[in-house]
């Protein structure tokens, strides 16, 4: 079993967003409403749009049969969080102090945690993963592939997510540990992880949410199952070759980034550290990269690929934009976040004991969790995002910066 590191500490509002919450608002937003404003049409409009060819009923019906299918992994999860965490698995049939307490953004977390599923562990988001994971699989084996013992190679992953990073790494022998701050995409990436039996065992329905720029309800209802492959079957076909169980070299570990890695215990620790999509995630670059520092052994390296969306940026101050000059705070990590270009940033590296070995801007073309046969492709806008996902995906980048950081001092 890979091995999850880190407190519960009473997050008791992810229990609700992951179980009965998840149900209850996916039906009411997306089709109980939509009935509602259906019958609200002149009758002679809702007859003729309920008959064949269009069949609008029928349609909201589907969906809340693929909102079922993807709230029953939800449940498996959440059965999944409650055993990892030590927690009774008949708690939420007793109708604990957490049933309803799930906030807005809880919700938002976990409809975007399922949609995740999709470009982690699904067949059909391996386009996505090739474009985010293939480089630095292969800057990993570019800088240790003459490694005899690859085991011994410690790989840091921070942001680790759902885990595939995660489990490609190990799976090609390293000794990997994922770092990650949502407890959302903990528990769902320990249950992929360790409790999923076969492959393609679940099915999930993507792109259910999306009712706008659909080409086809065939589309809009594209069915696939997950996981495409079954972590533990994979790991076990690594064990002889690597000389050491898969398993035994996977860990997650659950914090924020800076304050778990800046500790001494980790001072020199790893011989790489893989970001992918992350560093954009920095409320203060700088911070992340005296953390890297840190942790990564002399000589070892920092492979990084995402774009540069800065995550904590301001929002324009109201004051400011109603000609009243006041000056409320904006919040703690948006008063100190500056957003840097990619110059900047590789300049910064050479600035705290690093040389960029190699640097490159690619063009990825892929998305982020995004529908391929969606009529808006290069701005996609999906309301079951977390907020940090819409941010991702209103922009679709499809450049991203790759670069390769030795510590040398």
């Amino acid at each position: 079993m890979a091995c999850f590191q880190g407190a519960w500490e009473g997050e008791s509002s992810i229990l609700d967003a992951e179980e009965t919450q998840y149900r209850k608002v996916a039906h009411f937003n997306l089709t109980h409403r939509r009935r509602q404003n259906f019958y609200a049409l002149p009758s002679a409009d809702w007859q003729l749009l309920s008959a064949p060819p269009i069949n609008f009923l029928s349609t909201l019906d589907q969906v809340d049969d693929a909102i079922d299918a993807n709230a029953d992994i939800a449940q498996e999860i959440l059965d999944s969080g409650l055993e990892s965490f030590g927690l009774d698995s008949e708690l939420h049939t007793n109708q604990p102090a957490w049933h309803g307490v799930a906030k807005a953004s809880d919700l938002d977390k976990a409809r975007s945690t399922i949609r995740q599923l999709y470009r982690d562990w699904s067949s059909e988001g391996a386009a996505e993963r090739r474009a985010s994971y293939r480089p630095v699989l292969q800057d990993l084996r570019n800088a240790f592939g003459h490694v005899a013992d690859r085991w011994n190679i410690k790989v840091l992953v921070p942001g680790a997510g759902l885990g595939r990073l995660l489990f490609e790494t190990c799976k090609e022998g390293y000794n990997v540990e994922g770092n990650e701050l949502s407890y959302h995409q903990l528990i769902a990436s320990s249950w992929v992880l360790n409790q999923t039996h076969r492959a393609e065992q679940y099915t999930l329905f993507p792109f259910v949410s999306d009712f706008s720029n659909v080409v086809s309800r065939a589309d809009q209802l594209q069915m696939v199952k997950i996981p495409d492959v079954h972590p533990a079957t994979a790991l076990a076909a690594t064990d002889v070759a690597a000389g050491e169980s898969g398993f035994d070299r996977m860990r997650m570990t659950a914090g924020e980034f800076t304050e778990l890695y800046n500790a001494t215990k980790y001072k020199d620790h790893f011989n790489a550290v893989a970001t992918v999509y992350f560093v954009d995630t920095a409320p203060n670059m700088i911070r992340y990269i005296q953390t890297v520092h840190n942790c990564l052994k002399s000589g070892g390296i920092w492979i990084n690929l995402g774009p540069l969306l800065w995550h904590f940026v301001a929002p324009p101050n109201r004051e400011w934009a109603d000609g009243q000059h006041g000056h409320k705070s904006a919040g703690v990590a948006n008063q100190r976040c500056v957003e840097l270009s990619d110059e900047e940033v590789l300049m910064l590296l050479q600035k705290f004991g690093f040389e960029v070995e190699e640097k490159e801007v690619v063009h990825e073309g892929s998305g982020y969790i995004q529908n391929p046969n969606s009529m808006l492709q290069s701005h996609c806008t999906n309301t079951s995002l977390s907020s940090l996902d819409k941010h991702r995906a209103d922009i679709a980048p499809d450049r991203s910066s790759h670069w390769v950081a030795k510590k040398v001092a």
